[in-house]
C-alpha cells in the first residue's frame, strides 16, 4: 500500500451508540461517598456528578467529531493489527515525516495542540525549513485502533515493530522522524534502539529504560524498596505523594487488567471516574483540572475509549509490557542509538531535585546511559501531558532536537547536551 491508494477514513460514531450512552448514564447508580471532600480517598462524587451531568445534557459529541475530523483519518491493517491514525501534511519544501505516539490514558487527540504549528511553521512564525509531515495514530487497543481480537499480547515494543512498518511500508518513507510521551515514549524508544539507522532522530518526554515493566515486581512504583531512613519530612514527602500518585494504576493494570475492565466497560461514569482520577493527578493544573482540561476536553477524551469500548484493550498493555519482557535487538552502547531529545517537566520533578537540577540528575542516573541525547530540556511547569499542557515549550524542543538530523546524510554523532 502506498500513501497514494489510502482511502480517507472520518471519524464518524453511529447514533445506536451515543443513544446507548445516554441511557446509561441516565441510569449512573452512585456509590455513598462520605468524608470524601479532599479527595483522600480518590475522585470525589461532587465533581464526578457535576461532570457525568454535563455529559448527560450538554456535551456536543457531534461537535468535537467535526473538529477531529479536520484532519485527515485512516484506518488500515499492519500485520493484521487494525490501525488508525490522523494526518496533518507538512507545509515547507521538504517536510519530514513525524509520527507521534501517545500513552495512557491518553488518545490521540492528546497531540491535537501541536499538529498543526508542527506540520505549518510558517503560519506560526517558525521556519517552513522545519516542517513536518505530521502522523498520529491510535495506540493498538486504545480507541479507533480497535479491536484486538486477534492481538491480545500487544505491548509498547511490539507497537514499534508495527509502526516501522507503517511508516515504510505503507507509507513508503525511507526515513522518519519519532516522538512519544509515557508509554509512547517507550515506543519511540525502541524504534530508536531496533531501527535507528531508518530514524532521523527522536524526541521523548521523560527518559525512561526500556526494561521499565520487566520483572517480577513491575507493578511496584518503588520495586518492593521502603523508603529509606534519615531523608529530610519534605523529601520523604514527595516520595510517598509520587508513589501515592501513580502506584494504584500501575499495580491494577499489569496485575488484574481484565477484572478491571468489566466494570469500566460497562458504567460510563466508572470508567469516567476512573481516567480522570489520573488526569487529575498527573497534569499540572494548581487544584483546577478545567484550567488543563475543560468539560469538554474530558469528555472528548472519554469518549474515544467509551464509542470504542477500548478501555480493557488499553490498560492491558500494562500487563502484557511485563508478560512479554522486553529483550534488545543489539548490544550496541547506547542501546537507543538514534540522537535522543528529551523534555522534563517540572511536576514531575523527582523527589527533592529542582528543575535546574533535573538534566544533571538525569545525567547522574543509569537512565542517562539508555540513550544517544543530543538536546536536553527542562521546564519549570507542565505535567504529564506535555504536549497538551505545554504545547509550545515542546514544539520547541522537538524542533530544536530535529535541527540538523533531518537529511538523509544526518548521522548519529552524539552532541553536547544542554544541562540548562
Amino acid at each position: 500500500m502506498s500513501q497514494e491508494t489510502l482511502r480517507p477514513a472520518p471519524i464518524h460514531v453511529p447514533d445506536d451508540v451515543l443513544a446507548d450512552l445516554q441511557r446509561r448514564l441516565d441510569l449512573t447508580r452512585w456509590p455513598v461517598d462520605a468524608g470524601n471532600e479532599d479527595r483522600y480517598y480518590g475522585v470525589d462524587r461532587t465533581y464526578l456528578r457535576e461532570l457525568v451531568d454535563y455529559w448527560r445534557t450538554d456535551f456536543d459529541w457531534r461537535k468535537a467529531e467535526a473538529a477531529i475530523n479536520a484532519y485527515e483519518h485512516y484506518r488500515v491493517e499492519v500485520e493484521g493489527v487494525p490501525v488508525h491514525f490522523m494526518r496533518k501534511p507538512g507545509v515547507g519544501p521538504d517536510p519530514t515525516p513525524l509520527i507521534l505516539t501517545h500513552g495512557w490514558p491518553w488518545t490521540f487527540w492528546h497531540w491535537s495542540k501541536v499538529i498543526d504549528p508542527l506540520a505549518d511553521p510558517g503560519a506560526y512564525g517558525g521556519d517552513p525549513a522545519e516542517a513536518f509531515d505530521v502522523i498520529v495514530p491510535s495506540f493498538p487497543g486504545f480507541g479507533f485502533s480497535t479491536p484486538l481480537p486477534n492481538n491480545p499480547d500487544m505491548n509498547f515494543w511490539k507497537v514499534a515493530d508495527l509502526w516501522h512498518i507503517l511508516m515504510t511500508k505503507t507509507l513508503g518513507h525511507d526515513r522518519y522522524a519519532a516522538a512519544g510521551c509515557d508509554v509512547g515514549a517507550l515506543v519511540t524508544g525502541q524504534l530508536g534502539h531496533k531501527y535507528a539507522d531508518e530514524l532521523y532522530a527522536i524526541h521523548i518526554g521523560s527518559g525512561q529504560k526500556l526494561t521499565l515493566f520487566n520483572g517480577d515486581r513491575a507493578w511496584d512504583l518503588s520495586g518492593g524498596r521502603p523508603i529509606p531512613d534519615g531523608l529530610p519530612a519534605d523529601v520523604h514527602a514527595q516520595i510517598v505523594a509520587l508513589e501515592k500518585r501513580f502506584a494504584v494504576h500501575l499495580a491494577a493494570h499489569v496485575l488484574d487488567p481484565s477484572t478491571l475492565a468489566y466494570g469500566l466497560s460497562d458504567s460510563p461514569a466508572g470508567m469516567l471516574a476512573w481516567i480522570l482520577q489520573r488526569w487529575m493527578s498527573w497534569s499540572d493544573h494548581g487544584g483546577d483540572i478545567e484550567t488543563v482540561f475543560t468539560k469538554d476536553d474530558l469528555l472528548t477524551h472519554a469518549m474515544i475509549f467509551w464509542v470504542t469500548n477500548s478501555i480493557g484493550t488499553s490498560i492491558r498493555t500494562y500487563a502484557n509490557n511485563n508478560r512479554y519482557p522486553w529483550t534488545p535487538s543489539h548490544d550496541r552502547q547506547p542501546p537507543i542509538e538514534a540522537p535522543t531529545g528529551i523534555t522534563f517537566v517540572g511536576y514531575e520533578n523527582p523527589p527533592g531535585v529542582s528543575t535546574d537540577q533535573r538534566v544533571r540528575h538525569f545525567l547522574g542516573s543509569d537512565r542517562a546511559a539508555w540513550y544517544n541525547h543530543v538536546n536536553l530540556k527542562a521546564h519549570d511547569h507542565g505535567g504529564h501531558f506535555i504536549p497538551w499542557e505545554i504545547p509550545d515549550e515542546w514544539i520547541d524542543d522537538l524542533r530544536r532536537t530535529f535541527r540538523g538530523y533531518r537529511t538523509e546524510n544526518g548521522n548519529h554523532t552524539r552532541m553536547l547536551d544542554d544541562p540548562r
